[in-house]
């Protein structure tokens, strides 16, 4: 498995599509870029900045949920690219059991896993073969992460409940 770092939350033009960036933490440092909704990035962006919602959005729900039920999140694995599909698992233990037993893997969309992970500071990693297929290396004159960042959160600023609507 492949160890990644978040790199953060941007917005693609001209679609203005939420992508979730993720880079290699070693190695050739390749990148993944996955598609998100808009709900989705709005939760991985607070959860970076530390908001504190005055109620729990519904990853912080989830997140409350994993633990009253006795697990705790170890990591979270992004598994394969099927059909422009990615697909992600949440490998939970035990809370009060050794970090060495056996995990209860759970399938989640990559978007929902990677806004737990931020909440509870979960390591995120991908497959090998993952990387292999999507993974890419940064070209010369990409944004750096400071320019990401500013560019979603000019986005999150001017974001409506009406641009969700369907």
């Amino acid at each position: 498995m492949v160890e990644l770092e978040l790199l953060g939350v941007r917005v693609e033009l001209p679609s203005n599509t939420p992508v979730l960036l993720l880079q290699e933490r070693g190695g050739r440092h390749r990148r993944l870029s996955i598609f998100i909704g808009g709900p989705e990035a709005a939760a991985i962006a607070f959860a970076l900045d530390g908001v504190d919602p005055p109620r729990p959005l519904t990853h912080d729900l989830a997140c409350k949920l994993i633990e009253v039920l006795g697990f705790s999140l170890q990591r979270v694995v992004l598994t394969e690219l099927r059909d422009t599909t990615f697909y992600a698992d949440l490998h939970l233990v035990d809370a009060d059991g050794d970090e060495d037993e056996p995990t209860t893997e759970v399938s989640a969309r990559p978007s929902d896993a990677v806004a737990l992970a931020v909440r509870v500071d979960a390591p995120i990693f991908a497959t090998e073969e993952l990387m292999a297929e999507a993974g890419y290396t940064e070209e010369a004159g990409d944004e750096s992460p400071e320019e990401v960042l500013e560019e979603f959160q000019e986005f999150i600023e001017n974001v409506t409940p009406d641009d969700f609507a369907s």
